[in-house]
């Protein structure tokens, strides 16, 4: 067995440049860590620490850190959340479920009421601008998927880039990348200029953690330069 976002990790540097768009950042150093994330049926976190000619792929289960709220409103949206589920992961909100926690929150602050809405039919109207709460929690998704991979960013010194995938953010195209999630990526405080060069890598491949499985039955190759 092999965490599925581990597998993804370990695909990175097999996969050619066009199977990522770059937002924001500069060209990364090559020897440098690199963060992985990505929300679908829920948060996955991993990623990759240099160590002579080869990298190690990190397991675990970053995606059940504490949420923080970046303003006032998320810390109302998080109230809302702490009051349903206690604890409020990251995951909780970042991933196809959280989508319609965050929806639900959102349509309750707002004083109107929820419709049986899926995480795909969240997206559509969001995208669509048909429907306000909709465009409102897509829009705090991609604020809040900026903060946290700001913060894996800082926990890894992973300066060499924050890698995107799951089953979300690929799908949201120009969307994404107009939206508040470089801007929240980059909100540190102090570390506003240690994170503005970090580029950030969206995944395009198809299935590319299958190219990451393949290599975890094969000896070690070489590292191989950052793409992006």
């Amino acid at each position: 067995m092999l965490n599925d976002f581990t597998a993804l990790a370990m695909s990175i540097h097999h996969l050619p440049p066009r199977d990522f768009y770059q937002i924001g950042g500069k060209q990364p150093p090559t020897d440098a860590p690199v963060a992985l994330l990505g929300a679908g049926t829920g948060l996955g976190v991993s990623g990759l620490i240099p160590t002579g000619e080869h990298w190690i792929p990190l397991q675990g289960e970053g995606g059940h850190v504490s949420l923080a709220p970046g303003n006032d409103h998320e810390a109302e949206i998080l109230h809302h959340l702490w009051r349903r589920f206690g604890h409020v992961s990251a995951e909780r909100v970042l991933s196809g479920p959280g989508l319609v926690n965050l929806y639900d929150a959102i349509c309750a602050i707002r004083g109107c009421p929820a419709r049986d809405y899926g995480p795909a039919d969240i997206t559509h109207h969001a995208l669509n601008d048909s429907d306000t709460s909709c465009a409102e929690t897509l829009q705090m998704f991609c604020a809040l998927f900026g903060s946290v991979a700001g913060n894996l960013v800082l926990t890894l010194g992973a300066v060499g880039g924050v890698y995107i995938g799951g089953g979300i953010v690929p799908r949201l195209g120009e969307y994404f990348t107009r939206s508040q999630f470089r801007a929240r990526f980059e909100d540190k405080g102090r570390y506003v200029a240690y994170l503005a060069p970090v580029p950030a890598y969206v995944i395009h491949a198809e299935r590319p953690a299958f190219t990451g499985l393949v290599q975890s039955f094969v000896a070690p190759s070489p590292r191989i330069e950052a793409t992006g």
